[in-house]
């Protein structure tokens, strides 16, 4: 397809990210009886870059997480992370990756600092090391101030920017993150990807699925999917090569595919 080939890495960057792969998906499929949720898959996923999902509704971007998460079995293929196998090395894998779904799995009537006591507890955190961990994640996430709220009082943002600060508490190498920011209002989204651009500069791999073009826009590589398959990948300036912005460059090669709008599909 035009305009979607494969984009070298700026000069820019640092040395390290031209290594191999740190995540390989290879010919994945997901069935669920006669429906294929995803379609022979391909992409390859480097260290240390922000790597985003977007495409229209029910076009397989949370099956795909959720396979690299270790939470699906792929029907056909094959994903490795850090050269470990997401079924047959399913323990290796998930002690390399933290994995935040849609709706992430706070305790509402626990504070902030008990739910983080939780998850420390869940990742067998020895005891001489909280303090320092829990001053650090609530630090970066802003939480300080809320450690005796309860998580059912806390808005939306505070909310996933805490489901943050639980996923980090194993200093995962790869945040797996579906549509973090969704419903989120437009301050704590730009607080949110500012979280996620510092991990970034610290050399964590980030993999996010988002339904938001400006958030897309920060991701150094897009993989557009439309019905279970994936249309491209490339980085986003890329994409919008000939379009006037990415939105539209997203929506013509989905036309393209369809023959019809695809606005509504997108929330547009």
């Amino acid at each position: 397809m035009p305009g979607f080939s494969e984009h070298p890495l700026g000069e820019n960057r640092p040395a390290h990210r031209l290594s191999a792969p740190l995540i390989e998906v290879r010919g994945v499929s997901r069935r669920y009886g006669a429906l294929e949720a995803v379609s022979a898959a391909d992409c390859a996923i480097e260290r240390g870059i922000v790597f985003g999902l977007v495409g229209s509704d029910g076009a397989g971007k949370t099956t795909l997480l959720r396979m690299m998460a270790t939470m699906l079995r792929p029907s056909t293929g094959r994903i490795t992370i850090g050269g470990f196998d997401t079924v047959q090395e399913r323990d290796r894998v998930k002690r390399l990756i933290g994995y935040m779904p849609q709706r992430f799995g706070l305790y509402q009537d626990l504070t902030v600092a008990e739910n983080l006591d939780f998850f420390m507890d869940i990742y067998g955190i020895p005891a001489r090391l909280r303090p320092s961990k829990r001053q650090s994640l609530l630090g970066f996430s802003n939480l300080l101030p809320f450690v005796e709220r309860q998580a059912r009082h806390l808005s939306g943002g505070m909310k996933q920017k805490l489901g943050l600060a639980c996923v980090l508490v194993h200093e995962p190498e790869v945040l797996i993150l579906d549509e973090p920011t969704n419903g989120v209002d437009p301050v704590s989204r730009m607080e949110f990807w500012e979280i996620l651009t510092k991990r970034r500069a610290q050399g964590i791999t980030i993999v996010v699925s988002t339904a938001y073009f400006d958030e897309a826009k920060k991701c150094d590589r897009i993989l557009l999917m439309h019905r279970a398959r994936i249309l491209a990948e490339a980085a986003p300036d890329v994409l919008c090569q000939g379009f006037a912005d990415l939105e539209s460059a997203i929506v013509h090669h989905i036309q393209d595919i369809d023959g019809g709008p695809e606005h509504d599909r997108f929330g547009l």
